[in-house]
């Protein structure tokens, strides 16, 4: 367990404190003022910090200060008999972890130190990529300013149980976000459950979700469990809420107003205590505009959204990621290939990614098995890649915009598919109405196909 360093001018308080930590099997030194936790912080690494916001002299913010300074990737836990929302606020945002107020019990400091180690952990591994290489910390990383946010708010939202709504492109790691919150959550020893509501039909995607009767509908054999009641005590995260119908976001919004289920075919009620984490690729504000979603619905998921942003608004991440994933797949593919070359990474950088770290990944992996030296060259990467057909900040004729990218790389995968949509938005990871929406956006037929000026694009799938 970590090392930590408990600050307070009350006896008492470090006593108790030292004795519960101890319990749980950290190392744990104490501080009675301001002025020994400085010099404390200055001879020893410690994994975490808890110290009193009231103190004489040197108070609780100014140790936290002199935490982030001298030892930046040490937590601070902030205690207080003084309990507002306005500290708190303050708190967090000169870097503090979390905050709690006197009194507390002995399992809601073990539970925030604990997850103070975690976050510590995982920044660690952002940090000092070289030096936690081997460790796996919900599979997320990033060095970037926008990523920092992102593990920032991962771990603001994860001790509640705040609906969260998770915005970002394909392909950026939605998932991997939600895990993340739900590991951290006092949730995590109960059901993680995931359902993607734009790769089943309306009727399917109820009675996946919410359950049904025997001989509800044709082929209802038997008594189906919904998600809900599977995920009942844990999380069910939803993704790719934009892609649901309006009769299933009227049953979602029940679930999220007052926690009840109605299988299908069936009058009981059923109660459930769950946690709701949902993304969505799309612009849910704009679709609720459109009358495509339900303003209700998207306030009640919308309560603490998540930007995960693409993987071209965060370039000095491509290295760190790049490092990872050679790691990933050298040991199972080729294990002689170390490490890729300066002018390769220079080429990753340039390029604009419509597939976000997904598209990075299988990169990367195909590279590594074309590799014949020990690194990958620019050789080994797509002609794409190579020629910087997908480089931005161009201007003037033959420029490629985003768009470009994106509807090339659409057609390229329908052609894969013969023409199949279904089979093409599962390759995307897209549901099937946004890429009827995308088709219809670009002109395209159904089959990738420009259609010219023609008119008469058919109805919605």
């Amino acid at each position: 367990m970590g090392e930590i360093l408990i600050v307070d001018d009350e006896r008492s308080m470090r006593k108790a404190l030292s004795v519960i930590l101890r319990q749980d099997g950290h190392h744990v030194g104490t501080a009675s003022s301001g002025r020994e936790a400085l010099r404390k912080l200055g001879d020893r690494q410690y994994d975490v910090v808890v110290t009193d916001m009231k103190m004489d002299r040197i108070g609780g913010f100014e140790v936290l200060r002199e935490v982030k300074r001298v030892r930046p990737d040490t937590e601070a836990i902030m205690v207080t008999a003084f309990g507002t929302i306005e500290l708190a606020v303050e708190a967090i945002k000169q870097g503090a972890y979390d905050y709690i107020t006197k009194p507390f019990d002995a399992d809601e400091i073990k539970s925030v130190v604990k997850r103070a180690e975690a976050r510590r952990a995982l920044l660690q591994r952002v940090r000092h990529p070289e030096v936690a290489a081997s460790q796996e910390t919900f599979g997320i990383l990033g060095r970037s300013e926008a990523m920092l946010e992102v593990f920032r708010m991962i771990r603001v939202v994860a001790p509640t149980d705040t609906t969260v709504l998770i915005c970002g492109e394909s392909g950026t790691g939605k998932e991997l976000v939600a895990r993340a919150i739900h590991a951290s959550s006092k949730r995590h020893g109960e059901a993680f459950v995931t359902v993607n509501c734009g790769a089943l039909p309306e009727h399917l995607l109820e009675s996946e979700m919410f359950g049904h009767a025997k001989g509800s509908f044709s082929g209802a054999i038997s008594e189906k469990k919904g998600l809900f009641e599977e995920a009942d005590g844990g999380a069910l995260f939803l993704d790719e809420v934009g892609e649901t119908s309006p009769a299933i976001q009227v049953k979602l919004l029940r679930v999220l107003q007052d926690g009840e289920v109605r299988p299908v075919g069936e009058n009981r009620i059923i109660h459930v205590d769950v946690r709701i984490i949902a993304a969505t690729n799309c612009d849910l504000q704009e679709a609720v505009m459109e009358r495509r979603f339900r303003e209700d619905l998207f306030y009640r998921l919308n309560v603490v959204p998540i930007h995960l942003p693409p993987l071209r608004e965060r370039r000095a991440d491509i290295p760190l990621l790049a490092s990872h994933f050679l790691t990933k797949y050298r040991k199972n593919i080729r294990d002689e290939v170390r490490g890729i070359s300066p002018q390769a990474i220079r080429l990753l950088q340039q390029y604009e990614w419509p597939g976000n770290v997904r598209e990075l990944e299988n990169v990367i992996e195909r590279a590594v098995i074309l590799s014949q030296s020990d690194e990958i060259t620019v050789k080994e990467l797509p002609v794409g890649i190579r020629n910087g057909e997908a480089v931005g900040g161009g201007s003037g004729e033959g420029s490629t915009t985003l768009k470009d990218i994106e509807m090339n790389h659409i057609i390229q995968v329908l052609h894969e598919c013969n023409g199949n949509q279904a089979a093409a938005a599962r390759r995307l990871s897209i549901g099937r109405t946004t890429l009827w929406r995308k088709l219809r956006s670009y002109n395209l037929s159904p089959d990738g196909e420009s259609m010219g000026n023609q008119g008469g694009y058919p109805v919605s799938p």
